[in-house]
């Protein structure tokens, strides 16, 4: 309650001409909850339609650290990819047993594949596993024991021996992306993928029904001028969700997955904490660059200024590192540097942006009042007060008119019979008319119904 107070004040602070109850408050935000609701349910589903899409696409950076560690221990010489890897290691749990089984099948066999490199690769692949099991100062005089004949093969052996290759990799990887712990997991991640798309994708008409909300009553030039700053606002979103997704993240799961490894641990992660984890850092970062749209709001409705933001430039930077401390969802320093050092960028450019929007209302309220200034001079009678002035100094005319819209209680120095017989009343001696019958009167004298003590003091002077 104290911050829906604190909100519908700020509301009538924007539009104080159109200040309002706090029931009609209430439901113009039960209409913004209504419009945002049905909003996000449209992007929902429509994003639903491309799950498959979806998943690929939330999939790429962990597979990216996969296949870029992994590619990273294949000899670069030779040019091979993780998918060759995999398919060596594949046929390499095959053909042992065929070979074992009938060597002419084995010929056959290899003769429809009809790739000699795969089969040196997978030859070579066998005998590397094999001395994986060898003890590891006999490892290399056992490769180097094969035959010249197969010298190709031994090279090749050697190669992988010397940058040692996961050996038990399978088509999937450790990490088991695909197993789900429930019947209806998968359901979930799939609606959960949907609707964090939905949010991306409608977040520009989100953003307009919030502040619309914030900032009623806007009029036609000011509704235009929001439009700019919708897009503004969109693009910076979009900024902090792509930035978070093609850079933060695959680093983020790099360093994780080295460290598991570091530790000795295998990196079995599941989907669904998986999905979890990277749509909650993803978002939090495309709301993290909304600041500034929040900061310029503050400062057009007066409640931030370039002074203020500029003197307690080091409170915020310090409320930024905290705040980004909370929000991001794993505990790292690196983690929390990608996150607070464009939030720190970012207000940094607010304040020059709030320092030319003061300067530009500046200059706006400065032109107006010249203008005006110049309207007095060329017509005094152009100033709202001329009319007024007028009134109060003109002829018989206007103030008969003054006389007509106000009453006759307005003292127009104009004093009536009754006024007269107060103001003899009150000022006795002051008015001879009203003696003029009495032929004993003498001005001179004091007049009969003055008090005792009057009088005297009249005889004593």
């Amino acid at each position: 309650m104290f911050f829906l107070t604190k909100m519908f004040k700020l509301r009538d602070k924007a539009n104080p001409d159109e200040e309002k109850p706090f029931l009609d408050h209430l439901e113009d935000l039960r209409i913004m909850i209504t419009r945002m609701a049905l909003t996000l349910v449209i992007a929902t589903l429509a994003c639903f339609v491309f799950k498959d899409d979806l998943m690929s696409i939330i999939r790429r950076p962990v597979e990216q650290v996969w296949v870029e560690k992994h590619e990273a221990t294949l000899p670069q010489e030779m040019n091979l990819t993780l998918d060759d890897w995999e398919s060596a290691l594949e046929l390499a749990n095959v053909v042992p047993a065929l070979q074992q089984l009938d060597p002419a099948a084995a010929e056959a066999w290899w003769k429809i594949i009809g790739d000699e490199k795969k089969r040196r690769l997978v030859e070579a692949t066998i005998l590397y596993r094999s001395a994986e099991k060898l003890p590891e100062s006999e490892r290399t005089s056992f490769i180097q024991a094969l035959p010249d004949e197969r010298s190709e093969i031994r090279d090749i052996a050697l190669k992988l021996l010397e940058n040692s290759p996961s050996a038990s990799l399978n088509a999937e990887g450790n990490l088991r992306l695909m197993s789900s712990l429930k019947p209806t997991e998968t359901f979930m991640l799939t609606m959960k993928l949907a609707f964090f798309a939905g949010v991306v994708v409608s977040f520009p008409f989100l953003l307009y029904f919030l502040l619309q909300f914030i900032l009623p009553g806007l009029k036609a030039e000011e509704r235009k001028a929001l439009w700019p700053a919708l897009v503004i606002g969109f693009g910076l979103f979009l900024g902090g969700v792509l930035f978070a997704y093609f850079f933060v993240l695959p680093n983020v799961l790099t360093f994780f997955y080295e460290w598991g490894k570091s530790m000795g641990i295998s990196n079995d992660w599941r989907i669904g904490y998986y999905i979890q984890f990277a749509t909650t850092f993803v978002l939090i970062f495309g709301l993290a660059f909304e600041l500034p749209v929040v900061v310029m709001t503050l400062v057009k409705l007066g409640l931030l200024s370039h002074t203020m933001m500029r003197e307690t430039r080091s409170y915020a930077i310090l409320a930024i590192f905290v705040i980004a401390a909370i929000i991001t969802p794993t505990p790292d320093m690196a983690t929390l540097a990608f996150l607070a050092v464009p939030m720190v960028i970012l207000y940094e450019i607010c304040i020059w942006l709030s320092y030319f929007h003061e300067k530009k209302r500046d200059r706006l309220e400065k032109e107006e009042e010249d203008a005006r200034m110049k309207r007095l001079l060329a017509d005094p009678e152009d100033d709202e007060f001329a009319n007024d002035d007028h009134l109060l100094t003109g002829g018989d005319d206007e103030v008969e008119d003054v006389d007509d819209a106000y009453g006759d209680g307005i003292d127009d120095g104009v004093d009536t019979d009754e006024d007269e017989d107060d103001d003899y009343q009150n000022y006795p001696g002051e008015h001879r008319n009203a003696h003029e019958e009495d032929p004993d009167y003498d001005p001179l004298l004091p007049d009969e119904d003055l008090p005792e003590g009057e009088k005297d003091r009249d005889k004593d002077q």
